[in-house]
């Protein structure tokens, strides 16, 4: 696969079904799995901002025209201390063939190119070492671990916290 097919690009409403899914059945978005959720929240939100928002948002991924699954970004910090917190969700056929990693070193750059945020942050499960060597491949730093921070699959478990500053993503 050409890695360079990879790219980000608004959500259409034919997104929709597939935003919904990763809601609605159990493991498709993997080890983030948090429970069923409001299965029309995705219309509801497309409707309001085409999930463009002023501080948050989300973006399809798509190869070559195919869609493999989404990747989006919230605010963070306080204050003049600002930053986003990003993360992707895949669809299985496509994780483990560095199209997460393109993913997310596009999505870096779309918003420190239109946005004026000068650090973003992403978490993962300690386990998850694939998105941690996908991370440290884009540039970001591995800064703490959370220690119980999330609520998953009846247990509270700890986040492995990575930041990126302006300027640091490999190739600017």
């Amino acid at each position: 696969m050409d890695i360079d097919a990879v790219e980000l690009r608004s959500v259409r409403e034919p997104d929709l079904d597939l935003l919904r899914r990763f809601d609605t059945e159990v493991g498709l978005i993997g080890p983030n799995w948090y429970g069923f959720r409001d299965a029309g929240r995705q219309r509801r939100r497309f409707e309001t901002d085409g999930f463009l928002g002023a501080e948050d948002g989300r973006l399809i991924v798509a190869v070559e025209d195919e869609v493999a699954g989404f990747v989006g970004w919230n605010p963070a910090g306080q204050g003049a201390g600002r930053y986003r917190s990003i993360g992707i969700a895949l669809l299985p056929e496509w994780r483990g063939k560095g199209v997460g990693t393109r993913a997310q070193q596009l999505l870096c750059r779309y918003l420190f190119t239109h946005t004026t945020v000068h650090r973003l942050e992403a978490g993962t499960q300690p386990e998850n070492e694939a998105e941690q060597r996908a991370l440290r491949r884009i540039g970001f730093r591995q800064e703490g671990v959370l220690r119980g921070a999330e609520f998953r699959d009846g247990g509270w478990r700890d986040i492995v916290v990575f930041g990126l500053l302006r300027g640091e993503q490999p190739g600017e």
